[in-house]
């Protein structure tokens, strides 16, 4: 290994790699350069890497998190969707052998079947990333939806974005992408990013979010997705009750009215609520409730 370079995410080697490649972030993939190598350290730290790790990393640009991985891990698979960075990977990660770059963009990756062909088993699986952020919630559903089983998920996104994952009821911030990420995880904020630490700037600050396998919940839904379709449609209008959500989603005939008042009655929700209000629980139970009614 060349250990006379710097590091890839040192400031002075990241403008190097730009300024040799002659490169530009893109923004249409929401690109922008991480390069400060305490917080590209810390996030390896917090997703706790170590040489029986295999990692999945996601838009890894000109591999500045990947290398940082790469010193601790067993093998990094890492999916980047812009070709012109290929071959830029290609020199800047020349040193670590235990890196494979797939040129493919992971909203149509089958993750299970990489994971199967690259990996060998019998050892556990992180996923740690500086995401897209224009394309963070449909990643990060995309992920928690592949069937693949991961020990953690690190990954940096848009601050916003993260204070509305780990949002609790009855907060601003708490919606359906709330319940969605934390029926399918335990999440949390590791730290947070300030702007000034990428190149170039963007116009929002950044954090870390954990995602660790959640306990079992006490109830489940009768199925996912329908969970996932109702709550979205129980916040469509955050201003009105989720009594007035309902009638939007099930109608307002006065036998569905009947239906409606009768399932919340039993379910122990009041229809004065904002949808805010509810727990993941309320709303497992209600979906429940709404299918045994017939309802859905």
């Amino acid at each position: 290994m060349n250990n006379s370079a710097p590091e890839i995410g040192s400031p002075a080697r990241t403008n190097a790699i730009l300024t040799r490649y002659r490169l530009v972030a893109k923004k249409s993939l929401g690109q922008n350069f991480l390069s400060d190598l305490n917080i590209l350290r810390n996030i390896v730290n917090a997703a706790e890497v170590t040489e029986d790790d295999n990692v999945i990393e996601i838009g890894p640009g000109i591999g500045a998190l990947t290398e940082q991985i790469a010193k601790r891990a067993r093998k990094v698979v890492a999916f980047e969707i812009d070709e012109n960075l290929l071959p830029v990977l290609d020199e800047t990660l020349a040193d670590y052998d235990n890196v494979k770059i797939i040129n493919q963009d992971i909203l149509k990756a089958n993750l299970a079947e990489v994971i199967h062909e690259e990996f060998e088993p019998g050892h556990p699986v992180k996923l740690v990333a500086n995401l897209p952020y224009y394309i963070t919630t449909p990643i990060l559903m995309g992920v928690l939806q592949s069937g693949v089983a991961f020990d953690e998920i690190v990954v940096m996104m848009q601050k916003e974005v993260a204070d509305r994952l780990v949002a609790e009821p009855g907060t601003k911030a708490y919606g359906s992408l709330s319940v969605v990420m934390q029926y399918k995880a335990h999440v949390a904020v590791a730290f947070e990013v300030p702007r000034t630490a990428f190149i170039p700037q963007p116009n929002v600050d950044s954090a870390i979010i954990r995602l660790t396998p959640r306990e079992p919940l006490p109830v489940k839904p009768y199925e996912e997705e329908a969970l996932f379709k109702f709550v979205k449609g129980c916040f469509i209008h955050r201003r009105k009750t989720l009594w007035n959500n309902l009638q939007g989603l099930f109608g307002k005939q006065p036998e569905v009215r009947e239906r409606l008042e009768s399932v919340l009655d039993t379910v122990g929700v009041s229809r004065q609520l904002r949808p805010e209000r509810l727990t993941l629980i309320n709303f497992i139970e209600l979906t429940n409730a709404f299918h045994n009614e017939g309802l859905m």
